[in-house]
């Protein structure tokens, strides 16, 4: 019998404040937040270690649910990890891009974003209006990741902004992700 997946949330820039989908999910569902050392200067180095530790925290296989800077951090240390075994999958949410002229100058060490296809399934889900990533950068993560796409239409940057509360269309596509068997395990 598989496991029961752990979901590890990661937040994005600045975390994810107590409207967000992301943590409604960790109150009703009993998610797991990864905790950044400094929410406020994400230096890339610093996250991808904090997830490697968060990972190896765990006794069961995970699922990633990753919303803006988060879903660049599991580019990035997907790319540098040797345990993307224990990943089952990922959501992947409103990714930010730290190439655009605006974020550059707080997100230095993001950039280049890794453009790297992922090494377990994954959804990418965008907006058509969102300020932090054109359409066609989400586009084109989606392709470089390996991700299927969703489209969610024009929700901004799908944060608490976008009112969405539980926001359940979205916890219904992490279900497959969740049920499907992963990676074979370490």
């Amino acid at each position: 019998m598989v496991p029961t997946p752990q979901v590890l949330l990661l937040p994005g820039w600045q975390n994810s404040g107590l409207d967000h989908w992301q943590s409604r999910w960790e109150l009703l569902y009993g998610y797991q937040r990864v905790e950044q050392h400094d929410w406020m200067k994400p230096l890339r180095g610093d996250w991808i270690a904090r997830l490697e530790e968060a990972l190896l925290e765990q006794s069961r296989p995970c699922v990633l649910v990753a919303h803006s800077l988060g879903c660049l951090l599991v580019a990035a240390w997907s790319a540098c990890s040797r345990n993307t075994a224990r990943v089952q999958g990922a959501l992947l949410v409103a990714p930010g891009d730290a190439a655009r002229a605006e974020l550059r100058p707080m997100l230095q060490s993001w950039a280049p974003v890794v453009m790297k296809r992922l090494p377990f399934p994954s959804v990418l889900v965008a907006s058509h209006d969102d300020p932090y990533c054109s359409l066609e950068r989400a586009t084109t993560f989606a392709t470089a990741w390996g991700s299927q796409w969703h489209d969610a239409g024009h929700a901004g940057h799908i944060n608490a902004q976008s009112k969405l509360g539980d926001w359940p269309e979205g916890h219904a596509l992490l279900q497959p992700l969740s049920a499907q068997e992963g990676n074979t395990p370490w």
